[in-house]
């Protein structure tokens, strides 16, 4: 159930009445646009609703008994849900509305059915849920008392923009509301200048401030072993923050930078609570190419912060070298496999991780009966299956920063292995999964001091160990070595499991970019 609107009218004999309160929903109020179609009628202006709802209510002429459009004998008044008559013969249907005293508090709820002929109130629970949220709402705006209070009310008043943040975000009423006594309504500003709190915002954050920023790359590469065919590869990489600081639109800045050398950022996207930014680092692309007059950092993201964690921004990088170069190479001895494979770890790449394996799977053929290989560093397991081999690398290559894996495998096993139909013949891949914490292979980092928070309390701020580059699949394919590295995003393999694991900072894993290749 979903309200397109709501009302809390004052009214005492002898006063003019006048409408405290009111809060008009947009998102639910384009849903009924569409629901209703042609037959769509549009929540007046809040002077017309109140002349209607009085009216309609029996209080706006006391003198004037009998209105006709009301005590006709041919209308039926199906009360607490009532309808109001606009121009022509446009009506409203149905506007809830409960009383005590000269408090009066009115919604109108979404009505996913057609209203006409009229269908009966029992049937439909937005009623019965919305004349709940009144009940509620009353029991919060008299008090503990169940008295009004004239001082009471208006401050109760103040409170409703956060509260219906919290128990009706976006129209959408939560299961209860808060009674008068509770604790859960958010106090009103002290302070002379009232801030608007956002919709997106739906609480504020109480406590000692704190930020935390993680940079996590993802690299893709693509290498086929011969000259016919060009190398690529690509750096995709995300920034992401948890930021607890008070106030209703607190202000942080957070700065990336790049080392000297480092290739410019591009396809930078960035969270809608960015309040700023420089228009040379959104106009920078990948689809333009390299561009020695490319906005080099360092790039400054002010922005507002939302209570959970969220992706500030992300970009991708041209980096000169793919951090790791593979071979594969299978040869055919009758029911025997001959198999070399060589991984090279690039200079450039910090020679240490949480988890390195490489998985060899073996398809449309029979399971492993012998499997005679040697690894120059790390362990080989067959699985369970016999039908992929596992090589754990550890958590480090050696100085060489190059392993090798090489021997024969036989195929008699009794039952026939998984199919697949893209590894016919000799066809066949490595999948490659490996973590490096504390690094980026672009160089992109965020700077403990560079991090600037507008709060009166001292924030703590961190960005220690925050960075990692990380893959999934890494592939290099027989005949032609075909790398390939995209997020750690979805679920791993079935059979994926780190022989070689360290516990380290947890960090936001990216979204799954799109697939290029």
């Amino acid at each position: 159930m979903s309200l397109r609107a709501l009302w809390i009218i004052f009214y005492d004999k002898g006063e003019n009445a006048s409408v405290r309160f009111s809060r008009r929903f947009s998102t639910v109020e384009h849903r009924a646009k569409i629901m209703a179609g042609s037959s769509y009628v549009a929540v007046p202006e809040d002077r017309i609703l109140l002349k209607l709802l009085l009216t309609e209510l029996g209080l706006s002429s006391p003198n004037k008994p009998y209105v006709a459009d009301r005590d006709d004998c041919l209308y039926r008044p199906r009360s607490p849900a009532v309808e109001l008559r606009l121009n022509g013969k446009a009506t409203l249907w149905p506007v809830l509305a409960i009383s005590q005293g000269p408090l009066i508090l009115a919604c109108l709820p979404l009505v996913d059915i057609p209203s006409e002929p009229r269908p009966p109130l029992a049937s439909l629970l937005s009623v019965s849920q919305g004349l709940t949220f009144l009940a509620g709402l009353q029991t919060f705006v008299l008090g503990s008392g169940g008295k009004l209070d004239r001082e009471g009310l208006d401050s109760r008043v103040a409170m409703l923009p956060p509260l219906l943040l919290q128990v009706c975000p976006l129209g959408t009423p939560l299961d209860t509301i808060p009674l008068a006594g509770t604790p859960t309504a958010p106090t009103a500003p002290t302070s002379t200048v009232t801030q608007k709190q956002p919709a997106w915002k739906t609480g504020l954050y109480r406590g000692r401030a704190s930020v935390n920023v993680a940079v996590v790359e993802t690299v893709r590469s693509m290498q086929y072993g011969n000259q016919s065919r060009q190398d690529t590869w690509d750096v995709y990489g995300t920034v992401t923050c948890k930021c607890e600081v008070e106030g209703v639109l607190p202000n942080v800045t957070v700065t990336l930078t790049l080392p000297p050398n480092g290739s410019p950022l591009q396809d930078i996207l960035v969270h809608p609570c960015v309040t700023s930014l420089d228009s040379s680092i959104l106009t920078t692309s990948s689809v333009d190419g390299a561009d020695g007059s490319a906005f080099s950092g360092p790039y400054k993201f002010p922005f507002s912060p939302p209570l959970e964690p969220f992706r500030l921004c992300s970009y991708t990088s041209q980096v000169p070298v793919p951090p790791i170069l593979g071979s594969y190479q299978l040869k055919a001895e009758e029911n025997n496999l001959r198999v070399s494979v060589s991984l090279k770890l690039h200079e450039s790449v910090k020679n240490s991780f949480e988890y390195c394996e490489a998985h060899l799977p073996f398809f449309n053929r029979n399971q492993m009966a012998v499997a005679d290989v040697k690894v120059s560093s790390g362990q080989l397991d067959v699985s369970k299956e016999k039908n992929l081999l596992v090589w754990a690398l550890g958590q480090k290559f050696p100085k060489s920063r190059e392993v090798t894996l090489d021997g024969k495998i036989t195929f008699s096993g009794s039952s026939r292995g998984p199919s697949d139909p893209l590894c016919t013949g000799l066809t066949a891949y490595i999948k490659l999964y490996l973590r490096v914490p504390d690094t980026t292979l672009s160089g992109c980092c965020v700077d403990q001091h560079s991090v600037q928070v507008y709060s009166s309390a001292k924030p703590r701020i961190s960005t220690c160990k925050s960075r990692a580059m990380i893959s999934k699949h890494f592939l290099c394919f027989y005949p032609y070595v075909k790398l390939k590295v995209v997020s750690l995003c979805g679920p791993q393999p079935e059979n994926f499991s780190p022989k070689s694991t360290t516990s380290g900072i947890q960090l936001a894993q990216p979204p799954c970019p799109p697939d290029r290749w």
